[in-house]
Formats: structure tokens, C-alpha cells, sequence
């Protein structure tokens, strides 16, 4: 059979994908004007034009997209915007890249949740939007059996009247809105699937009452710590009204779900579900942040993996698929999983459906069981109880950090980049992975084993200023779990032996506080220390000694790294220390905490601290970094360290906070 052209004519098909040995009519969406819509001075971040090149350029080199139906985007009408989003957000994206706005764009920018925007966002967004739309009405008319749109800014964060959350327009409520009210296109009930690691709320709202859309989410949630934060991705939120039980979260209690637990959610939730409602069509809000190896998701899918659960739904609607990008963050890892699915929308390669012997985590079985039992009133087929023998079948949860957090980051203003080890191709077939082990170990070539055990024979003193100074919140980062006013469990260290000694003491530093918030303690600033001696100031320190490979765990842990295997501080940063006084940690640079300041030695033994450089200090007083009081739980751990500790009363333990906070820089 001679390769279907590059571009499609606007006819009819004359065949069936059904029918054997006919290729399967696949479009592919990609432009590079959405290229345009990038950070206002050229800021590193996460959401930038190279993750679709990425996509486009791997699917060029390996000769797929002369297989499919290539066609150049077009701009929505704001007709068909209007559907799901209010006048003035309209308004704001058509006008944002305008000359006249150009003075205020930041200004507007810093109004919302994650967001930026540049002379090319208005285009950018339109063309997004416009291309999920084109993709799906050519799959609707039967121009192709699926389509996949590859497009930036992504849409599934994006609310009625606000972007946030990298987001602009809610490019497949848009999409899912104008097939339901064409009515000559015949389609009456769609299914999205929002496979991204962040929750849909954007989407969940718009059809929160309709019964036509089945949306379903599955969704790293920590209990609402996880971006977006909130209630909103609970499985308890169902839907109301007519759309009562038309909304299923299954929301993740923590990081690290791979193949074998969205599998088990497909067979056991998603596939009964999508059966019973028998959509005529299925839209994909797929985002890649959850494959193995995303900087920012935290999860372990392979491009196998997403292969196996585009192809259960391939047997609905008669395969008619939208694809929709929206996360994904390593570029390597974001590239194989697209070509994965793209290649099983051509149906080009046969694959195997099992994970052989990988099990779920025993959380996923928790999850699954909890959406069952909620939608069960509403969907028969989720009544029956799943056997025991099924449920049983666990592998137990990794021993790595277990979360990342808000807006991408903990650190909800800053740069994000990829670590070196992840440039490499990370897939991995299935059937190598070993989820008894730690899969980072798998994708680097570094073990941490050698290092451990020799910084465990080594002895600091860390010495906290900020909520570790309440004991029962920094063993959190040695143990596992949260403490009172906490937001989210830390995963703890892997030694997770309590400290030799606590001891006190005051040092000539200033304290202060700043930053907007973190998931961790929400709303309010979080203590730094200035670098600077400074013989007029006095900060209280609550000092540690623990292991040089805890420190290293607590490094990690603060500024908030997913590499459990790398090693950041080591002996020869020791030795340095001492003459330098500070070492700023390269591998850590993109979190708060990564300057290691050294304060001299009690009992022989170094005393170490870790804070933001002063360079960042610079920014605080400048105001482009924002100088904010702690949130009250914060402050009230503050508080509860220096009282426990013996320090300060309480009343002189609120004054000590209250002067940091309020005396400038």
C-alpha cells in the first residue's frame, strides 16, 4: 500500500479501520508558531518550546509522521472559546501579547497560579485550542480514525474565568463542547481521560453537572497537598445534579505509581465504566508527567505502559481517539511515550497487554477499592467486591522520595530544569523493571550504596533556624511522615536513626522570613538565614548530630529532589568548607536551601546549616523576591521548638518570630 499523503484533502474515507490490513488513518497536529509563547525574558522553566520539538522531531526521525495524516494548525473562534470560558478571560489571552499590554504583562501574570506570559502567548493559545478542536471534528466527520494534537500551552488547569497552572485556554473542554453542540457530527457522549499527573479541575468544573461527558482523572493527590491542591481531585467528587457519579477521580496517595498501578485502575474502574457508558467518542488529556523519569510528576509509567492503556480504550468508540498534550517535562522521556502512543494508534506494532510480575503498590488497591465503593451507586458494574487473592498481590512502597509538590515545584517561582542524569533516553522496557528496587538506580549508572556507607561512619551538626528546630518536625525528614500544621508526609531519610545529641546554639546571623508560600505549610513565608555574620543579630539554632549521609537526606529532602542515588555533599565539600565557610551545591541550585554555610565545631565536629545565597538575599531586600510572615502553623512549629527547647517562653518565642518577620532587611 503506497503512504498515505502529508496532507489531508478534506475527503471522505473509503474504508473502515476495522477492515483488515487497512492502515489506520491517524492526523498529527503540530505548528511552530505555539513555539512563540514562552517566558517574557527567556527564564528557564519547565513549560517551554522544546518539549514540543522534542515530540516533533522524534516522531520525524523515526519516520512516523510519514504515516500519518500531518496538518498545520488554525486559530479558535471565540465563539466556540466562549462555550466554557467567561468574556474577560477571553479578553485577557486575546489582548496579553498586544503592544499595549506589554508594560502590565508580568503584573497581570503574578495575578495567577503559575503563569506567564509573552508577545506570543495570545497566538500560542489560540492555535492550541484550535488544533484539539480541528483534531477532533476530523475524527468526528470519520476524516481520521484518531488524531493526536501535539500543542503548548496545555488546557486542562485552565478554569472558566482564570488560566493557571501553566494553562491558558482549556483546550479539550473547548474541543469537548463544540462536538457535543454540533449536532450533525452525531456525538452525544464523550469520555476524557486526563492521564497527567496533576489533576483536571479545569475540565472537572466545566462538565461538573453534564451527563453527556464521563470524566475521568487519575491523578497524584496526596490529600490535597499535590498541585492543584484542594479538595477538588478527591474521589468523594462526583459529579452533581445530572452529572452525579459522570465525574471519577482516582486519586494517588503518593508518588512513584507506575505501570502496573494505572493498569489495575483501567481493569478495575476505568474499562467497566467506559463499557457501560459506551461513549461515541474519546478525548485524551494526555499529559506525560507521570512516565518514568519527569522531573516534576514523580511517577514511573513507561511509553509500554501508555501504549497498554491507549489501546484498552482503542476498543471503544471504534477507536475514534483525541490526543491532546498537555504535562511532560523530560523531553527524552516525553518523546518515546508520544511516539508509543502514536505508534499503537497506527496499530503499527503488536504489544504485549501484561506486566508480567509487577504488582500495584498497596495503596493503589486502597484507592481503587475507596472510587469503587463511592461510584458503586451509580455504576453497577463497580458493586462487586474485588477478591482477595487479587488485592493481595502489592509490591511495597519504594524507599525514595515520595512527592514533589506545588505549581511543579515546592518553589513555586523559580526555575526548573532536568538533571543531567535524566538527558539520557530513559524507557525502559517493562519487563526489566523491578519495582523492588529503586528505578532511578536503573535509569543511572551511579549507586549510592558505596557512598552511604561511607559518610554514615562521619558525624555533623545540622543546625536548623526554621520549623526544625521543633524536633518532631525535623524527624519527619529522618523518619517518614508529617508532624502538626504539615501539609504533606515527608518520606524521611534511609538511615532513619534519631539523632546522637540536640543541643543549642545562638549565632550572630539574622533571621528572616520570605517567599509567597509552599505545599507544605501553605499560604506565608519560610525562615532563611542571611549567609552574613552580622555581630548586632542573634538566631536561635537547634543543632543535630546525625550522619553525613542524613545530612546529605535532609538536603535532599529540603530542596525538595526526587535523586535519591546522588550524592550532594560530600567529604571533600567538608574539607573545603572549613577554609571557605560556604559551599553553594550546583546539582541542588534550583531549590531555596542549597547554600551549606559552615558555623564553626562543637565537640570537634562541623556545624553545618543550610540557607539561600546571598545573592538571593540581594533579591529579598531588592523586593523581587517577596519578603512574607510565616503562616500561622508554620510560626506555632517555631514557636513550639524554642519553648520545648528550653530557649524562650512562649510569649518571648512570638516576639522573637514577630521581629524577624517585620524588621527589614
Amino acid at each position: 500500500m503506497e503512504p498515505p499523503p502529508d496532507h489531508i484533502n478534506g475527503t471522505e474515507p473509503q474504508f473502515s479501520s476495522s477492515v483488515p490490513g487497512e492502515r489506520r488513518r491517524v492526523g498529527l497536529v503540530y505548528d511552530e508558531r505555539m513555539c512563540k509563547h514562552s517566558t517574557p525574558r527567556g527564564e528557564s522553566h519547565p513549560e517551554n518550546p522544546d518539549r514540543i520539538r522534542a515530540i516533533w522531531n522524534k516522531l520525524s526521525s523515526a519516520g512516523i509522521h510519514d504515516r500519518c495524516m500531518v496538518f498545520d494548525a488554525k486559530e479558535v473562534e471565540d465563539k466556540y472559546i466562549a462555550a466554557v470560558h467567561t468574556t474577560s478571560h477571553i479578553n485577557l489571552i486575546k489582548t496579553i501579547s498586544s503592544q499595549k499590554m506589554a508594560s502590565k504583562r508580568n503584573r497581570v501574570a503574578g495575578r495567577y497560579n503559575s503563569i506567564y506570559f509573552n508577545e506570543g502567548s495570545s497566538e500560542s493559545a489560540y492555535l492550541a485550542a484550535g488544533s484539539v478542536l480541528q483534531a477532533a471534528e476530523k475524527v468526528a466527520k470519520g476524516e481520521l480514525n484518531s488524531a493526536f494534537a501535539i500543542v503548548r500551552p496545555p488546557g486542562h488547569h485552565a478554569e472558566e474565568g482564570e488560566p493557571m497552572g501553566f494553562c491558558l485556554y482549556n483546550n479539550v473542554a473547548i474541543a469537548t463542547s463544540f462536538l457535543l453542540n454540533q449536532k450533525e457530527l452525531g456525538i452525544n457522549k464523550i469520555l476524557i481521560v486526563d492521564w497527567d499527573v496533576h489533576h483536571g479541575n479545569g475540565t472537572q468544573k466545566m462538565f461538573w453537572k453534564d451527563s453527556r461527558v464521563l470524566f475521568f482523572s487519575v491523578h497524584r493527590h496526596e490529600y490535597g497537598s499535590f498541585y492543584p491542591t484542594g479538595d477538588d481531585g478527591s474521589h468523594i467528587m462526583i459529579g452533581e445534579g445530572p452529572g452525579s457519579g459522570y465525574n471519577i477521580n482516582v486519586p494517588w496517595e503518593n508518588g512513584h505509581c507506575g505501570d502496573a498501578d494505572y493498569i489495575a485502575v483501567w481493569d478495575h474502574i476505568l474499562i467497566p465504566v467506559a463499557r457501560e457508558f459506551n461513549p461515541d467518542i474519546i478525548i485524551i488529556s494526555a499529559g506525560f508527567d507521570a512516565a518514568i523519569g519527569d522531573p516534576l510528576g514523580g511517577c514511573r509509567i513507561t511509553p509500554h505502559g501508555y501504549s497498554i492503556m491507549l489501546k484498552k480504550l482503542m476498543t471503544f468508540s471504534r477507536g475514534k481517539i483525541i490526543m491532546a498534550l498537555e504535562g511532560g517535562y523530560n523531553l527524552n522521556s516525553l518523546a518515546n511515550s508520544v511516539v508509543a502512543c502514536v505508534e499503537m494508534l497506527l496499530e503499527d506494532k503488536p504489544i504485549a497487554e501484561s506486566v508480567e510480575e509487577v504488582y500495584p503498590f498497596e495503596s493503589t488497591w486502597r484507592v481503587i477499592k475507596a472510587v469503587r465503593e463511592e461510584l458503586s451507586a451509580f455504576w453497577p458494574v463497580l458493586t462487586d467486591k474485588l477478591p482477595e487473592e487479587l488485592t493481595s498481590r502489592v509490591t511495597p512502597q519504594l524507599q525514595v522520595a515520595i512527592y514533589s509538590s506545588q505549581s511543579e515545584d515546592e518553589y513555586d517561582d523559580g526555575p526548573n530544569t532536568l538533571p543531567e542524569d535524566l538527558q539520557e533516553d530513559v524507557s525502559i522496557p517493562l519487563s526489566k523493571l523491578n519495582l523492588n528496587e529503586d528505578v532511578d538506580d536503573q535509569v543511572t549508572s551511579t549507586s549510592s550504596k558505596d557512598w552511604r556507607s561511607e559518610l554514615a561512619k562521619i558525624d555533623v551538626w545540622y543546625a536548623s533556624f526554621g520549623s526544625n528546630m521543633s524536633e518532631s518536625r525535623f524527624l519527619c525528614y529522618i523518619q517518614g511522615g508529617q508532624a502538626e500544621g504539615m501539609k504533606r508526609p515527608c518520606r524521611g531519610a534511609v538511615d532513619k536513626t534519631k539523632p546522637k545529641e540536640v543541643m543549642w546554639k545562638t549565632v550572630p546571623h539574622r533571621l528572616f522570613f520570605g517567599r509567597e508560600s509552599t505545599v507544605t505549610w501553605g499560604p506565608g513565608g519560610v525562615a532563611f538565614l542571611n549567609p552574613e555574620t552580622n555581630n548586632q543579630e542573634k538566631t536561635f539554632m537547634c543543632l543535630y548530630r546525625i550522619t553525613l549521609e542524613q545530612f546529605n537526606d535532609v538536603l535532599l529532602q529540603e530542596n525538595v529532589c526526587m535523586d535519591t542515588s546522588s550524592l550532594f555533599f560530600d567529604l571533600d565539600a567538608l574539607d573545603i568548607i572549613e577554609n571557605e565557610k560556604s559551599v553553594s551545591l550546583e546539582a541542588l541550585k534550583d531549590g531555596w536551601y542549597h547554600y551549606v554555610v559552615y558555623l564553626g565545631k562543637e565537640n570537634d565536629i562541623p556545624i553545618l546549616t543550610m540557607t539561600c545565597t546571598n545573592a538571593t538575599v540581594e533579591g529579598f531586600k531588592s523586593g523581587k523576591i517577596p519578603i512574607c510572615a510565616p503562616a500561622k502553623e508554620y510560626a506555632d512549629t517555631l514557636i513550639r521548638g524554642l519553648v520545648q527547647g528550653k530557649q524562650l517562653s512562649e510569649d518571648e518565642a512570638v516576639a522573637y518570630i514577630h521581629e524577624a518577620a517585620t524588621h527589614p532587611l
